[in-house]
């Protein structure tokens, strides 16, 4: 009896322990549903707060670029102004260049009260504007440059055509006048000598040229010609070579003297008075005023002036002559050189 009551008892016990558990797990899950909600909203509002954030954020970053790029736009106005005051104290002229509309670039065109913000574009705004504007400028004066190079490349070969035929006619003009017509070569007599106060070997001679006064002429000539021999002297003398100092006195021209291990002086023909002229046969120039030494033009023709076998002073073969007198001679030196 007892146990068929505990039986029974056992059977209904059972039954409400299922119930309790179905129960609890229903609650569980109808828990868990209102979380993810909640969680689902938390979400939301969260990124809604960090969207509020980036955009509050953004604001204040363009409005701190937008007061830099005035800043900036006024400091560049100053800078240019400063350069144009320095280029216009330095002679450098100014040439007027349009600005881009729709663009301010001082403080003064943003107007005096006014918010400088309100007035200048955004940057994203500003920047779409301007970059056809830059575009097109910049395939303007591409094209401008290409024109003009173009233009440059046609006119340089005629350019250069035309210098490299002037060089042409003026070289081939200093190689024409390249002989020895332009070397005054004139008789002269030497009216005063002495020994070079500071040199051994020199001696100063006062040489009458037919000018209007005599000529100082430093000649190397101490241990080759006796002085006596150098005293009213009649020579022939280089007279456009230009003056030259020798140990403190100024030389004013040159006595021309055949050289072969010994010196002597050359000899003019009979009857020559100072200031006749040597002139030669085939170069009838006329001597350069003073000779340029950076043209080397005494240098260059040095080498052609020799006295021949007969002793006769040549240039090329040519003879040393005084119209109407004779030619010049050395006194026993054949095949020599001349200086």
């Amino acid at each position: 009896m007892v146990d068929n009551k505990r039986s029974r008892i056992q059977n209904v016990q059972f039954p409400f322990s299922t119930m309790a558990s179905a129960t609890v797990l229903k609650g569980l899950k109808l828990r868990a549903d209102q979380a993810d909600g909640i969680i689902a909203q938390l979400k939301h509002q969260i990124a809604a707060l960090q969207t509020a954030t980036a955009l509050s954020a953004g604001k204040g970053e363009e409005e701190q670029l937008r007061e830099k790029n005035n800043a900036l736009q006024d400091e560049i106005e100053t800078v240019k102004i400063s350069l144009k005051v320095a280029e216009i104290r330095n002679g450098v002229k100014q040439i007027g260049v349009p600005q881009r509309r729709g663009i301010t670039t001082s403080a003064g065109q943003r107007g005096a009260g006014g918010d400088k913000a309100a007035q200048a574009p955004p940057p994203q705004a500003a920047k779409a504007t301007d970059q056809p504007q830059a575009k097109k400028a910049k395939t303007e004066a591409g094209q401008a440059k290409d024109a003009g190079q173009a233009k440059q490349d046609k006119e340089k070969p005629a350019k250069d055509n035309k210098s490299k035929g002037k060089k042409a006619e003026a070289g081939a003009g200093e190689a024409e006048k390249m002989d020895v017509s332009r070397l005054d070569f004139r008789v002269g007599k030497i009216v005063a000598v002495e020994k070079h106060p500071d040199a051994d070997t020199l001696y100063v001679e006062t040489v009458d040229l037919g000018e209007e006064k005599p000529r100082t002429i430093v000649s190397g000539l101490v241990n080759h010609i006796p002085i006596e021999q150098m005293q009213d002297r009649v020579a022939v003398f280089m007279c456009n070579l230009k003056a030259s100092k020798m140990r403190g006195v100024s030389s004013e021209g040159m006595i021309m003297c055949a050289k072969d291990g010994k010196i002597e002086i050359l000899e003019p023909p009979p009857g020559v008075i100072p200031g006749d002229r040597v002139t030669f046969d085939g170069y009838p120039g006329t001597p350069d005023k003073q000779l340029n030494p950076k043209k080397k033009v005494w240098e260059t023709l040095k080498p052609d002036i020799r006295t021949n076998k007969e002793r006769v002073a040549t240039f090329k073969g040519v003879p040393f002559k005084v119209e109407g007198k004779g030619i010049v001679k050395a006194p026993t030196l054949a095949d020599a050189e001349i200086s």
